[in-house]
């Protein structure tokens, strides 16, 4: 992994984290009966999950996008090719 990819892990990591961490002291000073913390925390884990699985398919979409434009430069080169030779002989 190249060291941005390290930092950018490093940050998520952090961010993460900080999540857990908040998400835990709003618990220990939340003013709610257990029950409506209990449903709560079910509501908020729904829509981190649907969220987690929207950024996953547009990482996935960007990936896809990506290497799609580097095989099509890359035929583009070679169909490219015998002209290139020909000018420059």
């Amino acid at each position: 992994m190249s060291e941005q990819g390290n930092q950018v892990a490093k940050a998520a990591a952090y961010i993460a984290g900080g999540a857990v961490i908040g998400a835990g002291l709003g618990l220990l000073f939340a003013p709610q009966t257990g029950a409506e913390t209990r449903r709560s925390i079910s509501r908020y884990a729904r829509k981190a999950q649907v969220q987690t699985s929207r950024w996953g398919k547009a990482i996935k979409s960007g990936v896809e996008d990506a290497l799609d434009r580097k095989s099509v430069k890359e035929k583009s080169c070679e169909a490219e090719r015998p002209q290139l030779t020909a000018v420059l002989n």
